[in-house]
């Protein structure tokens, strides 16, 4: 496969030379070289953007057309699902079946904005004279794509997407660990038809290439899912320019499972809320709020099933808890579980390194009991299969410790009851709420999050306005 950059449409080394090793966290082998772009190549593409976006050949694009464009990679896609799928699991390491679902949803996310192209209109509005005055929704330019390595092509689908279809171009910048998937689309695009520029990926590290790309005074808008750190400073460096910004930060997220809740339902989507991605999901549900009533019979279910899922070669398909993304991130994640022994939290179930064949960066499935709200497993983001049990009482106590968090991105509610479930719902602060199921998405519903989870949405016709700015028209009559 091509490892430069693509930029223009065409694949061209870094200015600089230098390239980066992408490694398989699961046999911890180095699959390619990858070349490493910073600034120069940053402007190198953004200038290809610019001069797309400003073309005849793209803004003369009927959205018809550019929709068409969008269904035919969908369809490149499809027929080069298992060898996408493979690429996806070999750099990040997760299971081969997790994978093709992810390969699955960036299809039907082409798909459906693909479909909003020729239907994503404007409207005339009553005013008061004699006018007649309507609304634009016109592409709001270069678009910066900043995507993490945990579902590395599936979140940067949940961009260019929407995107494209507004009618922006756009530089994608992937996360260094996994580059490999987002130089495949390119390849994919540039064989759906895209115009030279429409679509760029600049692989490198964040510090070089990913701040040179939210500094740039030629990119209109940047989009970005990762740490709440890093989005911080991306508003901070995105002030200058006073660009747009999408952020998709962090999560806690509270699990909750009341008393009246189907037993082994709550414990099947407890147990894939948290360890369904190896955990390495901002949505995850790692913090899990259960009736004290119920408690001890969900922890006890809940580790037997956990104990069962044994860290596993990503490409058997009975594995289903891959690889750590790697070694820094196994180190961070076991850090964490030292610190919860520490701060008195009892491990249940999991709790240390694993290898598959002597090799990998694996984390057993690991359940802690007894935690309190002040510990730092219960406040901090992981990113791993680690999960934090936390007892309630009642209603009131399970909403309060499900807000108490700087973070709001996702919540889980499991109940027979409706109107419990209606009433926490709207009680709790998170952009996505889940009612008797976990980590549910489409390409139609809107994903985001409150306070420090950032702001903004993927997905949805939301999503779509997001690249778009409004303009009101008056035409005196």
């Amino acid at each position: 496969m091509q490892t430069d950059l693509f930029i223009g449409n065409a694949w061209t080394p870094a200015a600089s030379g230098r390239r980066f090793d992408v490694i398989n966290p699961a046999t911890e082998d180095v699959l390619v070289t990858v070349a490493e772009g910073d600034a120069e190549d940053i402007d190198r593409a953004v200038a290809a953007a610019r001069a797309c976006f400003e073309s005849a050949e793209w803004r003369g694009l009927s959205a018809r057309k550019r929709g068409a464009m969008l269904y035919r990679a969908a369809d490149i896609l499809a027929s080069r699902l298992p060898e996408m799928a493979e690429l996806e699991t070999r750099q990040n390491g997760k299971p081969l079946f997790e994978s093709k679902i992810d390969v699955s949803s960036t299809i039907e996310t082409l798909r459906y904005y693909g479909g909003w192209c020729d239907k994503f209109g404007g409207e005339t509005v009553p005013v008061d004279g004699n006018f007649l005055t309507y609304i634009r929704h016109e592409p709001i330019g270069v678009v910066g794509a900043i995507v993490p390595w945990n579902f590395p092509l599936n979140l940067a689908g949940w961009k260019f997407a929407p995107a494209l279809a507004a009618g922006c171009t756009v530089v994608l910048k992937p996360a260094s660990e996994t580059p490999l998937t987002a130089l495949l689309m390119a390849e994919i695009f540039a064989e759906a038809g895209l115009p030279a520029g429409a679509f760029n990926v600049v692989p490198g590290h964040g510090s070089t290439a990913g701040s040179a790309l939210v500094r740039h005074p030629g990119v209109d808008k940047i989009s970005f899912t990762g740490s709440t750190a890093v989005g911080q400073r991306i508003m901070k460096d995105a002030a200058d320019t006073v660009k747009r910004l999408t952020l998709e930060l962090g999560g806690k997220s509270p699990n909750i499972i009341f008393a009246d809740a189907d037993i082994a339902a709550a414990v099947r989507g407890a147990q894939t809320g948290i360890f369904y991605g190896k955990g390495e999901v901002c949505a995850a549900g790692s913090r899990l709020l259960v009736d004290r009533k119920i408690k001890d019979q969900v922890v006890e279910q809940l580790a037997e099933r956990s104990r069962k899922l044994i860290p596993g070669d990503p490409f058997d398909k009975t594995t289903r808890l891959g690889a750590i993304v790697s070694k820094q991130q196994q180190e961070s994640v076991l850090k964490y579980i030292g610190i919860g022994k520490a701060e008195g939290a009892t491990v249940v179930a999991g709790g240390k390194a694993a290898t598959v064949n002597g090799k990998g960066y694996f984390v057993e499935a690991t359940i802690f009991d007894g935690v309190t709200p002040e510990m730092t497993i219960a406040r901090e983001e992981i990113f791993g299969p680690v999960l934090a049990v936390l007892g309630f009482d009642d209603e009131e106590e399970a909403v309060a410790l499900a807000n108490q968090s700087m973070y709001g991105l996702a919540a889980g509610i499991w109940s027979r009851d409706i109107g419990r479930a209606h009433r926490v719902a709207h009680a709790i602060r998170a952009g996505t709420v889940w009612v008797n199921t976990y980590n549910m998405y489409d390409p139609a519903a809107p994903f985001g999050g409150y306070k420090q989870s950032g702001f903004g949405r993927d997905l949805g016709r939301t999503a779509l306005e997001g690249y778009t700015e409004t303009k009101s028209v008056w035409i005196a009559l």
